[in-house]
Order: C-alpha cells, then sequence, then structure tokens
C-alpha cells in the first residue's frame, strides 16, 4: 500500500507514493532483496522520535538516495548513490525522524536538496 508524500523544491513541489516501514521488522527488511523501485514510488522509514539513523545496503540490490529528515520535514541530509549490497554504514549526522529511500540519481535529477521540506503527517512544522 503506498502514501503520497511530497517534496517542496527551488523548482517545485515532487510527488512520490511511498511505502511506509512501520514495525521494525519492516524496518529491518527494507529494500532487501527487491531488485527494482519505480522512479517516483519510495521507501519511508518513520521513527517515533527523532534519533541517529543509520542504515547499510547489504542485501540490497537498488542503489538508492537516502533522504534524512527532521521532525519538521526539513531535509537534514542527503547520502546520494548508495552502494548496492555494501556493509558501509550511511549515517544521519544529525537526529531525524524518518528516513526516504529513492531511486538513486532522484534527488540530483529533480534537485531535491538539503533544506527542502517534506510534507507527510508525521511532519510538523
Amino acid at each position: 500500500m503506498f502514501e503520497p508524500l511530497s517534496i517542496a523544491t527551488a523548482g517545485g513541489q515532487r510527488d512520490f507514493q511511498v511505502e511506509v516501514m512501520r514495525t521494525e521488522d519492516e524496518q529491518r527488511r527494507g529494500m532487501m532483496f527487491r531488485r527494482s523501485l519505480e522512479p517516483d514510488k519510495g521507501m519511508l522509514f518513520p521513527f517515533t522520535a527523532e534519533r541517529i539513523a543509520s542504515f547499510w545496503m547489504e542485501n540490497t540490490y537498488v542503489s538508492l538516495d537516502m533522504i534524512f529528515i527532521r521532525g519538521d520535514g526539513t531535509i537534514q541530509r542527503i547520502e546520494k548513490r548508495a552502494e548496492p549490497l555494501s556493509t558501509r554504514t550511511i549515517m544521519s549526522g544529525a537526529p531525524v525522524l524518518a528516513v526516504l529511500e529513492v531511486v538513486a540519481g532522484t534527488a540530483d535529477k529533480l534537485g531535491i536538496k538539503p533544506g527542502d521540506k517534506v510534507s507527510y503527517p508525521i511532519f510538523k512544522p
């Protein structure tokens, strides 16, 4: 089941349909073992409170852009083109409330940058 999420960028609003990984088991599994992700789709990992987040790409075959989002919906940082099958730890760099994974290259293609605002019900301005 997909839910709408949008990002306000300097170039306009960018809309996605996201699969939300709410449980610990869903968050552990994430994109593992999947072979594709459509350009207008994504996977959102919401947390119960802001925290330092760490991810890796073990058993993940699709290169991803990881967008780390603060509680107010502001993009904290973006890890571009995360390497498939890597066990390197990818950190948020600061406390975040969620992480959005999209196809690698999406952030550059759509002009998504740190400081842009994400609209989704968990984010409170």
